[in-house]
């Protein structure tokens, strides 16, 4: 049983901003246990009584392997009333859904005959009294087996035998009913059925991983297939561990030296029993489960099978041949089919717009994370799927926008502030190949690990605040420098313990705006005027600035979603780098806008001394 929560509305949310939903799924599972069951023995009538009708009499049988058929007999039925003798019985169990079961009305003596009853396992039996209150029914319930004796029965119950023990499943040996595989059980046969009718194949289950591995035929390069008996292999599944995953089944006709004619190879996998009587009008479906049935031929030489999450239990594939003018027409037809069996977490990885993750916690199981609006069990659904036009066009809105940061690095550059104009191309260059290799679909760069390209995007974006910030409060220069390296160091921690955290980038955003009006007002306070005295820097550059920043925090707060991602956040590029360009402060008026390029290219410079020229008399 596992709990899954609906498809999230796709918006994308900063993380602490909003409460999110806190969901719990508490289970429960109450069973009622049945303590005097009847067991009965097979071929031994078994005289019982229902004196009360509201109370059915519940029975079970175990059914051993190579069961081809169970036959069910209600004899001797009296009353002690003159009502009518009104039974039903139930085959299977009485509270699963109808197809686990087959029912019986009974009106006096019936009888019913199970086709691949399921295999090493206890078969319920209920019988429920129709007649009215103080009626007792007496009755008499006998239970036989149509038993399949194989080719090398021997060796392949050895096989079994072992392969039980390696995966420690109990033997068939220790069930009451075991001794039917052998001896005296293994002769009786009231339907009739041929004493072999099957060939075994045996195969070697290799685990890999997690829900994951592979199933290898032992013998020759494929299954030898004949029209009597058909082949049968068996696929151990019966772990407990190995339904979290995908069964994939192929079969391969192998086309050299083998002369197959108008016939077909029809094959069918089912669960817990196999089907040993394979043909199409009789369909591929056992007792109590509907197998599934492929086909392959000289026309048609392949044939896949996937099934997402299997059944837990012993898995079989009957192989037969069939041939349209009849079973005689088969003796001169060969066939060889090569099978390949596998349990992978995810079929084909999940593809090329999938990601395949293993979830659960006690109980491992794997699904496909679908993007770029494509869905399905493998993502191979592309109803709603983005086409690749829209794909490149993200790509490049979500790079090129990071462009926006160059006037920025240039005004950075022309005012002298060489460590702002680095930590902005820092920014400009990993945010750039970030949402390259951040893209869903096939339009996908990566320069890097997705996750140092992701962590330097962020510390980026982070420090360029910082940086910024700091650069308008117009500190000392050691002052200055100090808070921006110890800044760093404390960005870089807390990106390390929490990379989407909203205080990542609201705490360095408050501590250096703090910063910037106390230096502020200390100047304000000092001066006795407003600062920034210009009424121009407030015009034209302090508020639109402001302006656009606040613009891109709202955008980026409360407007992104999964859908219109693509273009919102390259709004949010083009606005921060647009704001930081409006928010940086002229540089020193003594110190020439260029002068930084001649002291890095210079490599001689004439000193001067000023203490002479002060205290020169002229």
């Amino acid at each position: 049983m596992v709990a899954h929560l609906p498809k999230a509305a796709g918006k994308i949310e900063v993380k602490g901003i909003s409460t999110p939903c806190t969901y719990s799924f508490q289970p429960d599972m109450f069973v009622l246990r049945v303590i005097d069951s009847l067991i009965l023995e097979p071929d031994t009538p078994a005289q019982q009584t229902i004196a009360q009708p509201a109370r059915p009499l519940h029975a079970k049988i175990f059914v051993p392997s190579y069961s081809a058929a169970l036959h069910f007999e209600l004899g001797g039925c009296k009353v002690n009333t003159s009502s009518p003798c009104a039974l039903r019985v139930t085959l299977g169990s009485a509270t699963l859904p109808s197809r686990s079961q087959k029912v019986l009305n009974c009106s006096g003596d019936c009888s019913g005959v199970l086709a691949s009853p399921p295999w090493e396992k206890w078969l319920p039996i209920t019988v429920e009294s129709l007649s009215g209150p103080g009626t007792s029914i007496s009755f008499q319930l006998k239970a036989s087996f149509t038993v399949c004796k194989p080719d090398r029965a021997s060796s392949f119950l050895s096989f079994y035998h072992s392969l039980n023990r390696s995966q420690e499943a109990p033997l068939p040996g220790g069930s009451p009913n075991a001794t039917l595989l052998t001896g005296a059980g293994a002769a009786h046969n009231p339907l009739g059925q041929s004493s072999r009718c099957l060939r075994n194949q045996p195969v070697i289950r290799e685990d890999l991983d997690v829900v994951s591995l592979h199933f290898r035929v032992l013998g020759d390069v494929g299954v030898p297939v004949q029209a009597e008996p058909p082949a049968l292999l068996l696929f151990n599944l019966n772990s407990g561990m190995d339904s979290g995953g995908t069964l994939v089944l192929n079969l391969a006709l192998n086309q050299t030296g083998w002369s197959l004619g108008n016939a077909s190879v029809w094959a069918c996998l089912s669960a817990s029993s196999p089907v040993l009587s394979v043909n199409a009008t009789r369909g591929c479906h056992t007792a109590f489960s509907q197998g599934y049935p492929l086909n392959v031929s000289t026309s048609s030489p392949d044939a896949t099978l996937i099934i997402p999450y299997p059944e837990t239990a012993n898995w079989f594939l009957s192989l037969q041949l069939l041939c349209p003018e009849g079973v005689g027409e088969c003796d001169k037809a060969k066939a060889q089919v090569s099978v390949v069996t596998l349990l992978s977490p995810c079929f084909d990885n999940c593809g090329t717009y999938g990601q395949c993750s293993l979830l659960g916690r006690s109980y491992p199981y794997a699904g496909c994370s679908c993007k770029a609006g494509w869905s399905g069990w493998s993502c191979t659904e592309d109803t709603k799927a983005q086409p690749v036009g829209t794909q490149i066009l993200a790509t490049l809105l979500l790079t090129l926008s990071n462009l926006f940061f160059l006037p920025a690095i240039a005004v950075a550059l022309y005012h002298y502030h060489l460590v702002e104009a680095s930590v902005y191309t820092f920014n400009m260059f990993f945010s750039t190949f970030y949402h390259a290799c951040d893209q869903p679909g096939i339009a996908v760069m990566c320069i890097m690990d997705y996750d140092t390209l992701q962590f330097c995007d962020f510390f980026g974006s982070v420090v360029s605040i910082w940086v910024t910030v700091l650069c308008m409060a117009r500190l000392e220069k050691t002052l200055k420098y100090v808070l921006c390296v110890l800044g760093t160091l404390f960005i870089a921690m807390s990106l390390q313990l929490d990379r989407r955290g909203v205080w990542n980038m609201m705490g360095p955003c408050l501590v250096a705006l703090l910063i910037m009006i106390a230096a502020w007002v200390h100047r304000g306070v000092t001066r006795r005027d407003c600062y920034p005295p210009s009424w121009k820097r407030w015009a034209f550059f302090l508020c639109p600035g402001i302006t656009l920043a606040v613009v891109a925090i709202m955008v980026y707060a409360f407007i992104q979603t999964k859908e219109n991602y693509f273009y919102t956040h390259s709004i949010w590029h083009i606005l921060v780098a647009s704001s930081v360009a409006f928010l940086l402060p002229p540089g020193d008026k003594l110190q020439n806008p260029w002068d930084w390029s001649r002291k890095l290219l210079c490599r001689y410079q004439i000193c001067k001394n000023d203490r002479e020229e002060l205290y020169a008399v002229t």
